[in-house]
């Protein structure tokens, strides 16, 4: 969507990220996945809203690249690409530069706080991340 609000995401590899082939884990990738999408609701929407609502991954769908190496200093790009009732829809690219290293798509689950439920996001607030909901 040409609206949405792209956030980066700096990404720190740690040692214990480099798996018995000399680069990043799999795994590790998930991790910083979660990271930046959650750091990405952080930065957007206001403090009540972020204490009243907690995300879950549902999905995640990672197309790998290049690999990635201890020295990197890696970007994740992170798009919002739709908000349906509870759920959210994300793709996150993994940038050394220019070069992508990995690609994700990615569903969450946004819970109230209090209850553990699934809760559907007020449409202003959806409106700070998607701009072009109403």
């Amino acid at each position: 969507m040409s609206n949405t609000i792209p956030h980066q995401f700096s990404i720190t590899v740690d040692p214990a990220d480099i798996d018995f082939m000399g680069h990043v884990n799999n795994a590790s990738y998930l991790r910083w996945v979660q990271d930046a999408v959650v750091d990405h609701w952080r930065a957007l929407a206001p403090a009540d809203a972020v204490a009243a609502h907690l995300w879950v991954a549902l999905k995640h769908e990672i197309t790998y690249r290049r690999p990635t190496f201890l020295n990197d200093a890696p970007i994740a790009h992170v798009l919002l690409e739709k908000v349906q009732g509870a759920r959210a829809f994300y793709e996150t690219v993994i940038k050394r530069g220019e070069e992508v290293l990995a690609e994700v798509k990615s569903s969450w689950c946004c819970l109230d706080a209090a209850t553990m439920r699934p809760a559907r996001l007020a449409r202003d607030l959806v409106e700070r991340f998607l701009p072009s909901a109403s």
